[in-house]
């Protein structure tokens, strides 16, 4: 009998409410298929105007941590959800979801994430996804309100 393969949902993270949402989404649909979630923060040292700020004292990998460790969080059942393995990688979320897909079996993102001074995940990048993944995507849309 050939071995199971684990089906791996990559959810893309920035810490905005509508991240949060894709990832409980992407936690939802892996524990019914049986899948692992890897949530991904992609992280860069914003440039404003063509300019990139000194950024010393600033831990911009740390501070990614703590915004996809409070996403986790936020995200997940401790009792009910699946297996969420969290990764920080270094440079624009487009490309490092995009490069994500090729080894994933869905990718999931939000809409709408926080804007380019925040730096993690922009709306834009859902399209961009949309456009080029390997993998299929699903874009998890705010909640009517």
């Amino acid at each position: 009998m050939p071995e199971a393969l684990t089906r791996t949902i990559v959810a893309g993270v920035d810490g905005s409410q509508g991240s949060v949402e894709a990832l409980r989404w992407a936690v939802r649909e892996a524990r019914l298929s049986g899948a692992t979630v890897r949530a991904i923060t992609a992280w860069e040292v914003p440039a404003t105007f063509g300019y990139i700020p000194s950024g010393q004292g600033v831990d911009w990998a740390g501070e990614a941590r703590k915004a996809l460790d409070n996403a986790i969080e936020r995200a997940t059942d401790r009792d009910e959800s699946a297996p969420v393995a969290g990764a920080v990688v270094r440079g624009h979320a487009a490309d490092v979801l995009i490069e994500a897909s090729r080894t994933a079996d869905l990718l999931v993102v939000g809409s709408r994430g926080h804007g380019s001074a925040v730096g993690l995940l922009l709306g834009s990048v859902s399209q961009h996804c949309v456009q080029h993944a390997e993998c299929p995507v699903v874009v998890v849309r705010p909640r009517p309100e």
